[in-house]
């Protein structure tokens, strides 16, 4: 068989290079198989940390679960996460604008404003009962109506909301399952989480070590056009024309993302779980300082605003020496795109962005096209415009960078927070 031929040919290929594909890949490798991990960009996914300066932004605020699945899946494959776990000692709620003490424990739940003795009496029977709470009768009831059962007082409901928050990521209390999020919640109450040293990144690159490890091929700057199959699965087709035949195939990302790529969007199954999953979704602001201006103030909780604040710099080896990585972070229920104050807001957001493009150097505008529009890979596009790899690379950073800077001037700060 040529060499060419064998080189496309595998057991197995898993598409989607993000922490769940890495750990695929890694496994299913392990177990014999020849394995081809791809992905369109980096490997890494929402993983990715970028480093500027010392400081280690990851994508929006991260915690790995020191009790969870994923936890033990990493150790299996010999990876031991470094960081440390944060404290709520000294932790704030804000409610109505006002910063009371967040109750975490006996004496700050004494000593806090937040609500009147009888709250108080309700969330100090809570605290030490939340783990013997049975969640299987709750788990078909969404998180509004299973806090009913949970707690009787609103101002307790509300804080329990705002917990159930930190701990899923999710504001979708009217269709989350209570079950599932107090179980959640336990498991964060029991074992905490990691803030991890240097940022997600460092499990990116000890998977990646892994997966080689274990004789993962990995191919990166390699879109995925679409699924070859008949009966069963055949061969993945690159966007590029070339084809890359195997046994099986994984595709790590999600059902949005999936579909597409099997039966051009019409296999049953997959289409479906495409429509009817609700992305989880949420506003975030991650910047440096050269010192925190209040030294003591490291953590505060939205309760009737779904808003989170930590200094994770406070906890992991995020930043230089007295500096501070802080991340802010809305958590957006679904609808949000909805709303016509979003629509609108969205549509001026537009505005502004296509005056940004206008004002950026024409080959930065070229790349941002083509990286974004088009959906060429870097490589791709540095053989269209017939630049090195790294030079596009370059480009697209400034271009995003000059845009970022236009609308962070542009954008009156009244209006909350700016993804970019």
């Amino acid at each position: 068989m040529p060499e060419s031929e064998r080189s496309n040919r595998t057991d197995l290929v898993v598409v989607g290079g993000g922490l769940a594909g890495l750990v695929a890949a890694t496994v299913a490798a392990r177990s014999g198989l020849r394995v081809v991990l791809l992905d369109k960009a980096d490997l890494g996914g929402r993983a990715q940390t970028q480093v500027r300066e010392g400081y280690s932004f990851n994508l929006g605020a991260h915690a790995l679960y020191r009790g969870s699945v994923g936890m033990r899946v990493l150790r299996e494959l010999g990876i031991d996460p470094r960081g440390s776990s944060p404290s709520v000692s000294g932790g704030f709620a804000v409610r109505d604008g006002v910063r009371h003490t967040l109750p975490g424990g006996l004496v700050s739940l004494l000593t806090t404003g937040l609500f009147g003795v009888g709250a108080k009496l309700e969330v100090a029977r809570l605290l030490g009962s939340i783990a013997k709470i049975e969640t299987a009768p709750l788990a078909g009831l969404p998180v509004d109506r299973g806090l009913e059962r949970v707690a009787s007082r609103p101002e307790v409901r509300d804080l329990l909301r705002a917990l159930l928050r930190l701990a899923t990521y999710t504001n979708e209390p009217e269709r989350q399952s209570a079950g599932a999020a107090l179980d959640q919640l336990k498991l964060a109450l029991k074992d905490n989480v990691l803030y991890l040293d240097g940022g997600w990144q460092t499990l990116v690159d000890a998977l990646r070590a892994a997966a080689e490890k274990a004789g993962v091929e990995i191919r990166t700057s390699a879109p995925v056009e679409r699924l070859e199959a008949d009966e069963s699965f055949r061969a993945v087709r690159f966007r590029n024309g070339s084809r890359l035949t195997a046994r099986a195939a994984v595709l790590a990302m999600g059902p949005e993302e999936a579909s597409p790529l099997v039966q051009n969007g019409a296999h049953p199954e997959l289409a479906r779980w495409a429509r009817e999953s609700i992305p989880v979704r949420a506003a975030c602001l991650d910047f440096a300082l050269r010192g925190l201006p209040h030294p003591g103030r490291k953590f505060a909780l939205g309760i009737d605003r779904p808003l989170y604040l930590s200094v994770h710099s406070a906890v992991a080896a995020l930043a230089p020496e007295g500096g501070a990585l802080v991340h802010l972070l809305h958590y957006l229920p679904d609808e949000h795109d909805n709303l016509p104050s979003t629509i609108l807001e969205r549509s001026e957001l537009e505005r502004l962005l296509a005056e940004g493009i206008d004002g950026i150097p024409p080959i930065e505008r070229t790349v941002l096209s083509l990286y974004y529009q088009e959906e060429l890979t870097l490589r791709e596009i540095a053989q269209v415009v017939n630049l090195h790899e790294s030079r596009i690379s370059q480009l697209k950073s400034q271009a995003i960078l000059r845009l970022r800077s236009h609308l962070t001037d542009q954008w009156p700060a009244s209006r909350g927070i700016l993804t970019a």
